[in-house]
């Protein structure tokens, strides 16, 4: 492992296993999910969603090809969770990750969200230094290898319309990451969401381990969120829960 990929995974160890972080998610993600569940954690990085998850009596499938997280995962993750060392897409092939050694956590296999990258605020100082060839799995391939998650957390970069292309069903709940500058791929994951079945959304603001709204609102309100987001605002996570297919 060079040294510009210890440093980024040094970072990311200090940041996603901050004790109070862990104990706010692990509280909110009590609340989420029932003992029992079963949960996909795509793009798991550190494992601390896993982890919060599983804490949560869930049983985790954990998919992660980046190395040296990856790597990272098979030696510390309980032995309970299950880890696939891979991507989720599109497709069942191998792929190019564009990796940024130093932020690992923007790595990503959208060649269009690099290229949008640098000119959205923050992130001015990104690179991506080098790439990484990596197995690529499909939303209806893990289905039919672990059974329906009845929740999947889905932070992949830019990439998340194309891990929904491989699903040919709705999920009973997911959440994806949403980047304000980048907020036309979020409203195109509520456009796809919404081909699948009938949906009712939340957000959660940056880390703040808790719902924005007291009630879970209609595609047409979490749109009007997205368009109030100024482009530099932090990201955070959208959820969308199925109401009817």
């Amino acid at each position: 492992m060079g040294l510009r990929a210890c440093l980024g995974l040094m970072r990311s160890l200090v940041i996603y296993y901050n004790p109070l972080r862990r104990i706010a998610s692990n509280r909110f993600h009590a609340r989420l999910l029932r003992p029992g569940d079963l949960v996909f954690d795509i793009g798991a990085h550190v494992g601390s969603r896993s982890r919060a998850m599983r804490a949560a009596g869930a049983r985790v499938v954990a998919c992660e090809p980046q190395e040296p997280f990856a790597a990272f995962l098979a030696l510390s993750l309980p032995r309970d969770i299950v880890l696939r060392r891979e991507a989720v897409g599109p497709v069942e092939t191998m792929a190019r990750m564009a990796v940024s050694s130093l932020h690992p956590t923007v790595s990503s296999l959208s060649a269009s969200f690099t290229g949008e990258a640098p000119l959205a605020p923050g992130f001015g100082h990104v690179r991506w230094d080098r790439s990484q060839q990596v197995r690529m799995t499909t939303l209806d391939r893990l289905i039919a290898d672990h059974g329906l998650p009845d929740y999947v957390k889905i932070d992949v970069e830019g990439f998340e319309l194309d891990v929904l292309a491989g699903l040919s069903q709705p999920l009973p709940m997911l959440s994806v990451e949403y980047l304000p500058g980048f907020r036309h791929r979020t409203l195109a994951v509520i456009d796809r969401l919404e081909a699948l079945g009938a949906y009712r959304f939340n957000p959660v603001l940056g880390e703040r381990a808790d719902f924005l709204w007291p009630e879970w609102q209609d595609a047409a309100a979490a749109r009007a969120f997205l368009a109030g987001l100024a482009p530099d605002a932090r990201s955070g996570d959208l959820y969308a829960r199925l109401v009817s297919v």
